[in-house]
């Protein structure tokens, strides 16, 4: 299926200041599955290296740090001779050998030609204790869940993405209904590739369900095997996200983990589930200046899940609910939609995003994203009434001297007005971008 980290893949290839790259990422993203086919396209050779239970793996990467040792030891296991610039090495499962990290350092100091791939789950890579890491000698990407986009893709919809990203609303908006319906459709199955790959194939509900219930019990069980003391805080926080996010005003609060909890009690437990990419962490911001994070609030802020087909899975939403429902893009206020918007932002690098909301009142504006040195302030409406009441305050009071433009993501049609323009949900990520 195609990902667009793998245009970033091949920028990476072609740069000048190339160094080891690591690939960051949730279990079961896909970093595997797009990391090899990238070896197998863009290069002569692949020299693949699993990690788990690899005794040889462990052996060579325990003893000294001479690259050109490790090269030969990498040859021999792989039965394949490495050349630099035509292989491509891939070290999967590196939390199984944390020596591998400190390792990274030296591959980019003596031995800039050879061309290194690693990537690990997060639960494991942050829990690599006693290494050093290797600050400034690597390269890192992120890869997420699939957007809306690549499911549209990976559905055989390649034509619809060319739409999105067009800039002609008046086509889109021309094929509103086919994009609704995909849209559900990606409600229910999210963004994780064997899900999507399931349901491309066969359509089968029950198989997908079963998927991402399994990727859920996956995670409980490392989180189980990562977090020694803390396993029962980070469970309560875990489980509690979809509760958080079905309140109408969806800031964290402590108190509905546990009564009479405080910050002191969860930080760690939040820390490590945004560390191991669990979940995504929204701060608020108290102004809408740039750079939105001099005005970043820690003390407040939202949790979101990584994918919203594992949302649907954890709640249990009833497949009827999502795919044919009259609701659903209002159900559990919103929470489904939200989710899906700031999937699609934490896809696209150099987006800072946050919220906003006002001391003392109701008054709340969605996410806040910065894009260069323009701030987008957004507002997600899921529901039938898309009178933007907060956004227009901020617009055209709060900030009016700011001359900042409002998005507002909906179910209608292209909208352009003199304070706000009127989004599409589905057309999020391109607009974005």
């Amino acid at each position: 299926m195609k990902r667009f980290i793998y245009e970033e893949l091949k920028k990476w290839k072609q740069s000048e200041t190339r160094k080891p790259l690591m690939m960051y990422g949730a279990r079961q993203v896909g970093k595997t599955y797009i990391i090899k086919e990238f070896g197998e396209q863009e290069y002569d050779s692949l020299v693949y290296v699993n990690c788990y239970k690899n005794d040889l793996a462990q052996t060579l990467f325990s003893g000294n740090a001479d690259i050109d040792r490790i090269l030969v030891g990498l040859s021999s296991m792989a039965h394949n001779t490495i050349v630099p610039g035509k292989t491509l090495i891939f070290l999967d499962e590196i939390q199984e050998i944390p020596p591998i990290i400190s390792t990274l350092k030296y591959f980019c100091e003596n031995r800039p030609d050879i061309h290194i791939i690693v990537a690990g789950s997060l639960l494991g890579v942050m829990n690599m204790r006693g290494e050093s890491f290797p600050v400034g000698k690597v390269d890192i990407m992120h890869l997420y869940p699939m957007s809306f986009e690549e499911f549209l893709d990976a559905m055989g919809e390649g034509q619809l993405v060319d739409i999105l990203h067009s800039n002609d609303h008046q086509m889109t908006d021309v094929f509103a209904s086919k994009f609704i319906d995909l849209l559900r459709q990606y409600y229910f199955t999210g963004g994780m590739p064997e899900a999507v790959r399931t349901y491309s194939e066969t359509k089968d509900l029950p198989a997908v369900r079963t998927i991402q219930k399994n990727i859920l019990a996956a995670y409980e069980a490392d989180i189980a095997k990562h977090t020694a003391s803390e396993t029962q805080r980070v469970r309560m926080v875990w489980q509690s996200v979809p509760e958080q996010l079905a309140r109408e005003n969806k800031k964290f609060i402590y108190g509905a983990v546990r009564k009479g909890a405080r910050a002191k009690d969860f930080e760690i437990a939040i820390q490590w589930l945004v560390d191991a990419g669990l979940v995504y962490k929204v701060n608020r911001v108290r102004d809408l200046k740039l750079p939105l994070r001099f005005y970043s609030d820690s003390n407040a802020f939202k949790l979101y899940l990584l994918d919203v087909g594992l949302l649907g899975a954890m709640t249990d939403a009833p497949a009827a609910s999502i795919l044919i429902g009259d609701n659903i893009f209002s159900e559990y206020k919103g929470a489904f939609t939200e989710n899906y918007v700031l999937q699609q932002i934490v896809t696209i690098p150099n987006r800072p995003t946050y919220y906003y909301s006002k001391d003392n009142s109701t008054q709340e504006l969605d996410f806040v994203v910065q894009k260069d040195n323009i701030i987008y302030p957004i507002e997600v409406k899921a529901e039938e009434n898309v009178k933007s009441k907060s956004l227009a305050a901020c617009i055209t009071h709060d900030f009016k001297d700011y001359n900042l433009h409002g998005i507002r993501f909906s179910m209608k049609g292209f909208k352009e007005q003199d304070w706000m323009t009127n989004i599409p949900l589905y057309a999020a990520r391109a607009f974005i971008i």
